[in-house]
């Protein structure tokens, strides 16, 4: 009997709908420290991903055919031994759009309006406002990576009257975006805009994409999102950039390293809002990434093939 192995607690509803999609399979659900070991070596598709036992589903018996992945992201993954051994890999890409779109607009606003000034001040019992907070209206935003998250974002940001800008890898956007190009448009887009928001997926080519020679060729009065991954920034220049006035602020749900260090000198810094990598968190996550999950699980039990978000070896992503 073929094995499926869904890495979630689900409720008793959600995993009757993967038992009626896949008759005849052994399927189990639960947390990676529910399950044994012993199972994912049996295991043909697996829907999340398990370092400590990587082993198990690397070893030459493992059964494994399709990583199915909850996130967008797959950098965390054994590409190269996934692909040498012909696993299908999918991601959840689309699912997270709307929840990393808002958290970016919360994180802008939060610099833009000194929110964060406010429940810093909030803890000492100070009631000072700060000076001169700015509108989003009017400022321009300029959007690197300009997939599902990115047009979600661009548009939000034109229905509060932003002009937008996007740098794009493959396809160029067609709606929400005022301006866009390939990466010979960054330059431009660095010069003009008042937000410049990242949201690559991490490649050989992204990784330290984000250094001292780019924050330079930002407006010092221009503000650095980060909602991609961590490692596109080089931290030691971000830091650098933040301090000596570089840059006007920073809003970070995702740093180099990760977690941050409890000495690490991001926390200290007036200007930056940090959060702890939740920008694609939220209370639907659950049943949309199960529902995309199901989707593929369907076709690739007619017909040995995956539907939809199929993640390039080649690309990374």
């Amino acid at each position: 009997m073929p094995t499926l192995l869904y890495l979630q607690k689900l409720p008793e509803p959600l995993v009757e709908r993967l038992r009626s999609a896949a008759p005849g399979w052994e399927i189990h659900t639960g947390t990676r420290d529910d399950l044994p070991p012993e199972l994912y070596r049996s295991a043909e598709i697996i829907c999340g991903w398990n370092r400590k036992q990587a082993e198990e589903l690397l070893h030459e018996e493992a059964r494994l055919r399709w990583i199915h992945t909850p996130s967008t992201g797959v950098d965390y993954l054994p590409l190269e031994q996934l692909q040498q051994r012909g696993v299908l890999l999918s991601n959840s890409k689309g699912v997270h759009a709307i929840p990393v779109a808002e958290t970016t607009l919360g994180l802008m606003l939060a610099l833009a309006r000194q929110i964060d000034l406010s429940i810093r001040n909030q803890g000492k019992h100070l009631w000072k406002p700060g000076k001169n907070p700015l509108v989003l209206h009017g400022k321009t935003i300029g959007i690197v990576g300009t997939g599902q998250i990115g047009r979600e974002l661009a548009r939000i940001a034109q229905a509060l009257g932003m002009r937008t800008l996007g740098v794009y890898h493959s396809n160029k956007p067609e709606q929400h975006f005022d301006e866009a190009g390939d990466m010979d448009y960054l330059d431009t887009l660095l010069k003009e805009s008042d937000y410049v928001v990242n949201i690559l997926p991490l490649t050989d080519q992204s990784r330290g994409l984000f250094n001292a020679d780019l924050f330079r060729r930002m407006k010092s009065s221009a503000f650095f999102i980060n909602v991609g991954r961590g490692p596109s920034v080089h931290t030691d220049d971000l830091v650098q950039a933040l301090r000596d006035g570089t840059i006007a602020g920073a809003g970070l749900d995702v740093t180099d390293p990760e977690p941050l260090p409890e000495d690490h000198p991001l926390w200290d810094l007036g200007n930056l809002v940090l959060t702890p990598h939740i920008a694609g968190d939220s209370d639907e996550n659950q049943e949309r990434v199960l529902e995309l999950f199901l989707d593929n699980l369907k076709f690739y039990l007619q017909e040995g093939k995956l539907k939809h978000n199929q993640v390039r070896y080649d690309r990374e992503y």
